[in-house]
């Protein structure tokens, strides 16, 4: 069940994400969700490197740590993303 909570709240922390991020995504609106869902891995990840609990459930403090990553990441992609060009 744990893992069905981490896609769950990276969804709603993508979606949370794209309307903070400006720009759009090389996936659209479904590469965001799926950044998002990765990204809240990322912020668990790095909030239980730093001794907090991290992603704990379906609760508020859970969606703010996968907002957290799931904006981090989704800056990292629009930078990346934004440098390529064309030949």
């Amino acid at each position: 069940m744990d893992i069905i909570a981490w896609i769950i709240l990276g969804i709603i922390a993508g979606f949370l994400a794209k309307l903070v991020v400006p720009g759009e995504g090389p996936g659209g609106i479904l590469g965001d969700l799926i950044t998002g869902i990765v990204g809240a891995f990322l912020g668990g990840w790095i909030f239980r490197s730093f001794g907090h609990p991290g992603v704990t459930g379906l609760n508020i403090g859970s969606i703010i740590v996968a907002f957290i990553g799931a904006v981090i990441l989704l800056l990292i992609v629009r930078m990346v993303a934004g440098r390529r060009t064309v030949v």
